[in-house]
């Protein structure tokens, strides 16, 4: 059915007056973003956000060739929705990796066709700019090509703050140590009214923003998240992507935007209810209507489940991550669907295919590497094997 008949079969007609600015590429508004996520029904959603997503995209699916690395889930904070750190004065339940202990899982991907390292972790007081400064230095010593996007903004605070040094100042110094882009983790609601009760202690909305911004203006990309489904309401949601996308039309600088979604496992609020699978996918149809100059809309897979990732291929997302290699454990030990976040090119590309979308592989910054839409399983598995 063409966008404009569903538009048009809408009883509502704030909702047909919306649905007619999204046809003609026109920008929502805060009151209407609030607005979808109280009236909008699902099909009428998923609608909008496909038109979106496939003007952008077509039907190419992005993933990449990555893995992970955490030095450290030790922490110095304590927010309420983490069930992977440990707090530093329990550090002995926790882990911390040497700046040897990262190298050797560098050199474990020698020869393998990764195309990116993701590092972020706790906030460890031990593990200092110089450190992470001196394993970047290493990591490009001894793997150049390899793409590096380390640390949240939560990490970067932190530890510029302990150094003493300002954004500008740390971000130029990780710049020039081989940091190449940023992730987005770290920004879960911006708005104190939430922020106060989940996460008071680390880094406010202003501050996660000036370093992203400041990252921009130093030619860094970066990504962006938020944490939906636990105590914030809908207004809180749009406020959050309304400072992203004031952002993003300043500087331009991010990539994609992922939205994550809370697991209450083992946590300070685990008495809070997950949000339903209609719920998450209302939650990526908007966010992909309301962050219209977002290039990428992501599902990050290991929190989601593969199959509820592959339902969000309808909802506006066109990327869903990449092999992982079962290198992260923030998501499993919350209790996420995946236990054991690994998948194999194959398995991602099927996944892709099986609801008739383009398998793409891409690097970091989404430069197409391989379009895998005519390749085989069986070439796959050949490939799988001489790699």
């Amino acid at each position: 059915m063409q966008l404009n008949t569903i538009i048009a079969n809408t009883n509502n007609p704030k909702l047909q007056a919306i649905g007619e600015k999204v046809l003609h590429n026109e920008r929502i508004t805060p009151e209407e973003g609030i607005l979808l996520f109280e009236q909008g029904e699902l099909p009428f959603l998923g609608a909008l956000a496909n038109f979106i997503r496939e003007k952008k995209h077509g039907h190419k699916t992005y993933f990449n060739r990555n893995f992970h690395i955490e030095p450290t889930n030790v922490c110095v904070f304590s927010c309420a929705f983490c069930s992977y750190s440990r707090l530093y004065a329990k550090r002995e339940e926790g882990w911390e990796l040497s700046l040897e202990q990262m190298m050797h899982i560098i050199k474990s991907y020698d020869g393998k066709p990764v195309t990116e390292v993701h590092i972020v972790g706790g906030v460890h007081p031990k593990l200092t700019l110089s450190f992470f400064m001196e394993l970047l230095k290493a990591i490009k010593s001894h793997r150049p090509e390899l793409h590096v996007k380390g640390f949240t903004a939560v990490e970067h605070d932190y530890m510029f703050r302990k150094a003493k040094v300002s954004v500008e100042e740390g971000m130029k110094l990780l710049k020039e140590a081989g940091l190449d882009s940023i992730p987005g983790g770290g920004a879960e609601i911006f708005h104190p009214e939430i922020r106060t009760q989940i996460c008071a202690d680390k880094v406010d909305g202003d501050g996660w923003l000036n370093i992203h911004k400041t990252a921009h203006q130093m030619g860094m990309h970066s990504n962006a998240t938020m944490l939906y489904g636990h105590i914030e309401k809908y207004f809180h949601r749009i406020d959050h992507m309304e400072r992203l996308r004031s952002l993003q039309d300043e500087t331009g600088g991010f990539n994609t935007f992922i939205p994550l979604k809370f697991r209450n496992k083992d946590n300070d609020m685990s008495h809070v209810a997950e949000s339903s699978i209609i719920e998450d996918l209302k939650m990526y149809a908007i966010a992909r209507i309301y962050l219209d100059n977002f290039p990428h809309l992501k599902a990050y897979w290991p929190m989601l489940g593969r199959k509820n990732a592959q339902l969000t291929l309808s909802y506006g997302v066109n990327d869903i991550d990449g092999t992982i290699d079962d290198s992260t454990k923030i998501y499993s030990m919350a209790g996420s669907e995946e236990q054991n976040p690994a998948m194999s090119t194959a398995e991602l590309v099927t996944l892709i295919k099986q609801v008739k979308r383009q398998p793409i592989e891409r690097d970091t910054l989404y430069k197409e590497i391989k379009d895998y839409s005519n390749v085989t399983l069986q070439e796959l598995q050949i490939d799988a094997n001489l790699n």
